[in-house]
């Protein structure tokens, strides 16, 4: 398995901190979300690692090399970062092949996470914040049974079930095809300000994709300065940190 991580975006929500460095840079209990992203990785032996770059690309390499051992670094540089997610993950698509694995950079995570999702017996799926509150900022998951039918920050779909998305995807490799397929359509389109998960939905219906639940374990998405700051004072302390 080899992960794909998307890290080239602006973060203009935490202005001024992004202007000065990457959202993937910003550190948590002293230690960047880069280097938890690795640690991770590493206890779960996916030493196959690409990540897609942009905003301030250069602070992001340097800390790879001195953060990275033992690690494969694959290096993708997204000219159009300032535009929709979309443009990252079409800019990867040619690492869209075998068992893969799709993350945000943005998020603090506890390391079982990560472990229940490439674990998974659900060839394709997603986490699935199964407690959350809605305040039309999350990317939910639409739920029936046992099978993601969308994914939205709108709540346009009726499901069975609906949970907060993590940020994290699991593709089989019998999926990857389709979804490189679907991004080819969008930039065909000129949707190129598009967000990833506009084209992740459209796959949605194309290819069965499964779900893990949370199940309490600790996580938070940085998008916002109060994220750092809850952050801090919620989730390092069950991360058994402080």
């Amino acid at each position: 398995m080899q992960a794909i991580i998307l890290a080239a975006g602006v973060g203009k929500r935490l202005m001024p901190l992004t202007g000065q460095r990457p959202k993937c840079l910003i550190e948590i209990g002293g230690k960047s979300l880069l280097e938890r992203y690795l640690d991770a990785l590493r206890a779960l032996e996916i030493k196959d690692v690409t990540f897609v770059l942009g905003h301030l690309k250069e602070m992001i390499l340097e800390r790879l090399n001195t953060f990275g051992k033992g690690l494969k670094f694959h290096y993708i540089i997204n000219q159009d970062y300032t535009r929709g997610s979309v443009t990252s993950l079409w800019c990867a698509r040619e690492r869209l092949k075998g068992d893969v694995l799709i993350m945000d950079a943005d998020v603090l995570f506890h390391p079982v996470l990560l472990e229940r999702l490439v674990h998974s017996p659900k060839p394709s799926c997603f986490l699935m914040e199964e407690n959350f509150t809605d305040s039309g900022e999350e990317m939910k998951l639409f739920a029936q049974g046992d099978r993601v039918i969308a994914i939205s920050k709108k709540n346009t779909t009726q499901s069975q079930y609906v949970g907060e998305g993590v940020g994290f995807l699991r593709l089989s490799s019998q999926h990857c095809p389709v979804l490189r397929e679907v991004l080819e359509d969008f930039v065909g389109e000129g949707r190129l300000d598009a967000e990833y998960e506009e084209a992740l939905d459209r796959f949605l219906r194309r290819c069965e994709v499964g779900f893990e639940k949370v199940e309490g374990a600790p996580w938070i998405e940085i998008d916002f300065l109060e994220d750092i700051e809850r952050a801090e004072r919620e989730i390092l302390p069950r991360l058994g940190e402080k």
